[in-house]
């Protein structure tokens, strides 16, 4: 018995490490080498290509595949349909696979449905990128992502809340009361010292 779920349709490779109470759904394969942590879900149509490293509970929704090259981080979310890459510049003639570019999807953050992410770029902590946004660069975390090509339009909370700094670089989660710092286009969680 298998300490994970993995839908009659779908295809888990031997050799593939996944971890307890993690949820495989319909019409997935997933690779040999692939690694994938405890407490994740994988909607419908999901690839996990080897070499591929997920974290725990991170949330990857329909129609999404992860090649190799990819590592998402703990708490991660794909939204459905969003597309991840592994080569600069694909030929069909012309083999790249000793090019692989790696992406690292960084604790926290969330992407869109329909968003692509071009390898060889890093988004940062509960960085937040937009439906349909076309990520080109490095993310900085809890930056807010949207156009295509992506730019920064604001910053979000840890919980998902945009947040608004004041004129001394402060601002707090209306959700959670959390409080966050800007300081030279970088955006930090300030300790509750009430702890």
């Amino acid at each position: 018995m298998t300490p994970y779920y993995k839908h009659p349709s779908a295809f888990v490779d031997d050799g593939a490490q996944i971890g307890e109470n993690t949820k495989i759904w319909h019409f997935c394969h997933i690779m040999p080498e692939a690694q994938i942590g405890k407490d994740c879900s994988l909607g419908q149509n999901v690839f996990v290509a080897n070499q591929v490293r997920i974290g725990n509970n991170v949330k990857i929704q329909n129609n999404v595949s992860l090649y190799e090259g990819v590592t998402c981080e703990d708490d991660v979310f794909l939204g459905p349909s969003m597309v991840l890459t592994n080569v600069i510049n694909p030929r069909s003639a012309v083999s790249r696979k000793t090019e692989y570019k790696p992406t690292l999807i960084r604790k926290g953050a969330s992407v869109g449905a329909n968003a692509t992410i071009v390898c060889g770029n890093t988004i940062g902590q509960y960085a937040f990128i937009a439906a349909g946004a076309v990520i080109t660069k490095n993310v900085p975390d809890f930056a807010l992502m949207a156009g295509v090509p992506a730019r920064r339009i604001g910053w979000m909370s840890e919980h998902g809340e945009r947040l608004t700094f004041d004129d001394a670089g402060k601002a707090k989660c209306l959700a959670t009361g959390e409080a966050y710092e800007l300081q030279n286009g970088a955006v930090k969680k300030i300790p509750n010292t009430n702890e």
